[in-house]
């Protein structure tokens, strides 16, 4: 029991994905698949997803996209290594588009990273 009673309901990390609620990309974002790549699991939010999945008939395709978004957040998580949130910006279909990098804990308390717009929190 802690100081506020005994918790209700919790919305798990495994549950959020297995919903598409965070779409994993962990293994994209792994060191074996990208030069300077995560060491921890990474995760989008669904809002993010979508915006990178490659619209039909696109010259790009949704890896090369998703590669995009994941090095410029390994680059602000580099530039912020002693905070838990960086902001970044991506060209997305040639536009512009701010995220943020949350590094917090996972479902057991281990690091994770999730990819997020602003005030998706």
């Amino acid at each position: 029991m802690n100081d506020f009673g005994e918790v209700i309901y919790s919305y798990t990390r495994k549950q959020a994905i297995a919903d598409g609620v965070l779409v994993d990309v962990s293994a994209w974002a792994s060191p074996r698949e990208m030069m300077g790549g995560f060491k921890i699991p990474v995760a989008m939010t669904a809002a993010v997803w979508s915006m990178v999945e490659a619209p039909e008939g696109s010259h790009e395709d949704t890896r090369g996209r998703a590669h995009d978004v994941l090095w410029m957040a390994s680059l602000a998580a580099r530039r912020n290594r002693d905070a838990d949130r960086a902001t970044f910006a991506v060209l997305i279909d040639g536009k512009e588009i701010d995220l943020v990098l949350h590094v917090g804990p996972g479902d057991d308390a281990e690091p994770v990273a999730t990819i997020m717009l602003p005030g998706e929190d």
